[in-house]
């Protein structure tokens, strides 16, 4: 008999398995994902009779039977990082928390866990990484820990299991999934196999015993978690901490929830007894803005529920190179390519001979089109030397006809805006006719970058 094969190969996007090697994934159509991993030993199923399979006490529920209603959630006390939860902790839930190395993954969590022994919820924090000791000190920087939070140093899951169901915790931490293995699957810790094994079991430690998991997981140089890509299908909540290595800010963003609503955001500040919510993060995003310089503007973007103003800066220069260079900061290089084809196309501009560099300050990055014409203004003032009213934002998107087109919520931007004084606001002249104008507020209506960079250049 031939002897079975230890190895198959594993999409690490979507997790397929095949015996042999193929360039494309068969599944998700996904060049170059294939990986050879161990396959894990299974014991045989013994072969049942027909008639046993009707024998079990598991039928179908009806739709109609079946309790939606919420349970009660953990409220760790951090308005910015329940926020980003939907509300609280969901007991039984798995949170995978990702980012960069040193970013402040562990230092949040531990903050948390304070928080949550305070109120007398149950903690235990279980680390792969570091001692007992390097913990404690950690922990000293932030405050005094009560007797309801427990450290634990071990990275075999069964021992792990045994000692959550000794402890019964309430919240769990695992720091993180790549240093924990499961004995009976084989390959190193960290590889695809046993951090798909890993969370597996997690998950069913979640969900059958009631306990809220935080899985902790480094991610990638492309910015994703380290492992297959089905790692964030099992969990419920899927959080980034992303910023700088150089900006004291840090964003928690939710890029999938389970029990609440995704995208949302949580801003932070690092300092050196840890991190410290930023409540009103369009303030903090417009310290230091230059005054009465060219390339500055101020647009107002959403994130989840939140509106933040943003401060978009744009460097025009003189190349000094046969290829001008574009520099993309907290944006879509691409988008920017495209609005600098439409700045040259329908306004003239010479932007063909200058270099181009582009900044969302304070760190953020930008996925929504509704920053176009701030974008696209900051530019033009930025090749034609002029300055933009200090009291003046731009909301809008731009077409490749030069058009400024409707974005969603143009009115709760320009309401969070006036909040912070500014009285003058440029957006599509589409979203102009379907809103009521506050009154004390200059807002003009424009139909393409045209008109904008008229009403803002100084006559």
């Amino acid at each position: 008999m031939a002897k079975a094969k230890e190895t198959a190969f594993f999409c690490s996007e979507c997790g397929y398995e095949s015996p042999k090697w193929s360039g494309q994934c068969p599944a998700c159509k996904e060049w170059n994902t294939m990986v050879e991993a161990p396959v894990r030993t299974q014991i045989k199923a013994s072969v049942r009779k027909p008639d046993t399979l009707l024998r079990t006490d598991e039928k179908p529920s009806l739709i109609s039977e079946i309790n939606a209603e919420e349970k009660e959630r953990i409220i760790t006390g951090m308005e910015e990082f329940d926020r980003v939860l939907g509300g609280g902790i969901v007991k039984g839930s798995l949170i995978l928390v990702g980012g960069d190395p040193g970013i402040g993954k562990s230092t949040i969590l531990t903050q948390v866990c304070k928080l949550l022994s305070d109120k007398g919820e149950e903690v235990l924090y279980i680390s792969g990484e570091e001692s007992l000791r390097q913990i404690k000190m950690r922990a000293d920087r932030i405050g005094t820990f009560t007797n309801h939070m427990k450290l634990y140093c071990e990275t075999d899951l069964d021992k792990i299991e045994a000692v959550i169901a000794q402890e019964k915790p309430e919240v769990c931490i695992i720091d993180s999934i790549q240093t924990m293995y499961r004995p009976d699957v084989a390959g190193a810790p960290g590889s695809m196999s046993q951090v798909r094994e890993s969370t597996g079991l997690l998950l069913s430690i979640a969900k059958g015993m009631g306990i809220a998991v935080f899985v902790v997981g480094h991610v990638t140089k492309e910015g994703v978690v380290a492992g297959p890509r089905m790692l964030e299908h099992m969990v419920d909540t899927v959080l980034y901490f992303e910023g700088e290595a150089q900006s004291p800010y840090r964003v928690l963003r939710g890029v999938k929830n389970r029990f609440g609503s995704t995208n949302e955001i949580g801003v932070f500040e690092m300092t050196q007894d840890g991190l410290k919510e930023v409540r009103n993060p369009s303030e903090y995003m417009l310290l230091g803005r230059p005054k009465d310089t060219s390339g500055s503007i101020v647009s107002c973007t959403i994130e989840g529920t939140r509106q933040i103003l943003v401060e978009i800066q744009s460097l025009v220069a003189r190349t000094a190179f046969g290829n001008p260079r574009r520099s993309a900061t907290g944006l879509d290089y691409n988008r920017l390519n495209l609005l600098i084809a439409v700045l040259e196309k329908r306004l003239g501009l010479n932007m063909a001979e200058n270099d181009v560099y582009v900044n969302v300050v304070g760190g953020l990055k930008i996925n929504e089109t509704a920053l176009d014409l701030a974008i696209v203004i900051a530019m033009a003032s930025g090749i034609m030397d002029f300055a933009v009213p200090q009291d003046l934002i731009a909301i809008g998107e731009v077409g490749l006809s030069g058009e400024v087109r409707n974005v969603s919520q143009v009115g709760a931007r320009i309401n969070e805006a006036a909040k912070m004084g500014f009285t003058t606001f440029i957006v599509p002249k589409a979203s102009l006719q379907k809103m009521k104008v506050p009154e004390g507020l200059n807002v003009i209506g424009v139909s393409n970058v045209a008109e904008a960079v008229r009403c803002v250049k100084p006559r």
